[in-house]
């Protein structure tokens, strides 16, 4: 760690979410103070329930932990290398989920709390940052995240003269466990993917024959939806679409996404193959609290209740929390970001997280990692040279930089598609498929750690 000098001044880092909370720590981890800023709960938002630092608002799945051929798990062990706050705590706080890291969403969001409050080198300030920062702040993170204040965002646009983008993205209900029907529903993890007997059988798998789906389709399609008429023209996320919104694309999508019924055999009738199933997943590390996986919706409360108790297993579901819509902003990042992350127009401004276009929990938190790291060095007087794109994080950073076009620009989540070709290209196939991803993960893998030990020498 770099020694701490009195003569530093801080970095100032706003938005506690994900990429706040890992810029944060990461610059003070480097011996730069740090003034982190929340707005809430003096200013709530739309999909906070608290004011804890870190709090997931949507899934609590950091999606794949497999490093070897996944590109998320590729990044959640660059991050572990790096140090970060954000995998560690929730390597801390996971639930078995059959070969992804989900996490107990209170304890995690504790922990990053507790942490960020017991360094020396943080101090965390309540409140909004009621537009562009002071002319003081001469180095500053902007990590508000999808639901930046409309003050902020205003002052934003305003100076770089862009409406910039938006997204709705949508949150999916959660179960008390002991409402559900375990005579109709069972615990299998897909696959049966998991190293112990719990990640085998992290999910609860709740069976359909044809004539439930479909009924269940028609209700869906039929439900009455929450319409945001000041928001017409915006744009769903792919990765983060409402149930309802994949079956107004056809009757079959859902049985080829959330509800796909492959790699499940129902054990209360095991010759007969489910049409579709649903899946619940932990919530909490009691198992008392269920998520109804891929169940993001926009449908009104009260036809939320009534149409998820027609899943067998679920008719008699109480709901600790039903799924809700919000929209999200973003960046127009490959136009107005340059290559360390910061504001072309206003270079004290760097920014990170999914305000810049990176989509999911652990992108934010990536992103977060780097722009702390960047922020710090520069501070330090010794800039950084950004991680290769061969690297997971230095892919999505050339993503959002200059490896998107600006025209089409929308979020995105870590994926293969975004590094360098392979130097020697493999044969195709399943197999091929599979040994491409190993190869793309062990080069990442050497380049992340000569970039780690040549900012370590410097």
């Amino acid at each position: 760690m770099t020694q701490t000098r009195s003569d530093i001044a801080p970095i100032h880092v706003i938005g506690g979410g994900m990429a706040g909370s890992e810029a944060a720590w990461q610059a003070a981890s480097m011996g730069v103070p740090v003034v982190l800023h929340e707005m809430r709960p003096e200013r709530p938002t739309d999909a906070h329930q608290t004011d804890g630092l870190a709090e997931l608002v949507c899934s609590n799945s950091f999606r794949s932990d497999d490093h070897e051929t996944n590109a998320v798990g590729l990044l959640h062990w660059e991050m572990r290398q790096a140090g970060g706050l954000i995998i560690g705590a929730g390597d801390r706080n996971s639930l078995p989920a059959g070969g992804a890291l989900a996490v107990d969403r209170d304890a995690f969001s504790a922990e990053v709390t507790a942490t960020l409050e017991a360094h020396p080198l943080v101090t965390i300030e309540r409140g909004e940052v009621p537009g562009l920062p002071p002319a003081d702040w001469d180095s500053v993170i902007v990590a508000t995240g999808p639901l930046t204040s409309p003050a902020l965002a205003d002052a934003i646009r305003g100076l770089t003269g862009d409406d910039g983008l938006a997204f709705f993205d949508a949150i999916a209900p959660i179960v008390h466990a002991e409402s559900v029907d375990l005579s109709k529903a069972w615990f299998q993890s897909r696959y049966d993917k998991g190293e112990t007997e719990e990640e085998r059988t992290a999910y609860l798998n709740c069976p359909m024959s044809r004539e439930q789906y479909e009924a269940f389709i028609d209700a869906l399609l039929a439900a009455p939806k929450t319409e945001f008429k000041e928001w017409e023209g915006t744009p769903y996320f792919e990765g983060c679409l409402p149930i309802e919104v994949m079956a107004e694309r056809g009757r079959e999508t859902l049985r080829y996404g959330p509800l796909k019924p492959v790699g499940l055999t129902n054990p209360h009738d095991p010759t007969v193959k489910p049409h579709a199933i649903v899946q619940l997943r932990k919530e909490n590390a009691l198992g008392t609290l269920f998520n109804i996986v891929g169940f993001q919706t926009k449908m009104k409360y009260a036809a939320q209740t009534e149409v998820f108790r027609m899943i067998p297993g679920l008719e008699e579901a109480r709901f600790a929390r039903l799924g809700g819509i919000h929209r999200n902003t973003f960046l127009n990042s490959p136009r107005l970001l340059d290559g360390a992350m910061r504001l072309k127009a206003d270079p004290r401004l760097r920014f990170a997280g999914q305000v810049t276009g990176v989509e999911g929990y652990v992108e934010s938190a990536a992103m977060g990692l780097l722009a702390g790291r960047l922020a710090a060095a520069e501070r330090l007087g010794a800039p950084l040279v950004a991680p290769p794109p061969t690297t997971a994080i230095g892919a999505l950073l050339n993503h959002i930089t200059s490896g998107a076009e600006a025209s089409t620009f929308q979020p995105m989540n870590v994926n293969f598609g975004l590094f360098p070709p392979l130097e020697a290209p493999l044969k195709g196939g399943r197999r091929g498929k599979r040994d491409r991803a190993r190869a793309y993960a062990e080069r990442a893998k050497d380049h992340w750690l000569d970039w780690l030990g040549a900012r370590a020498a410097a």
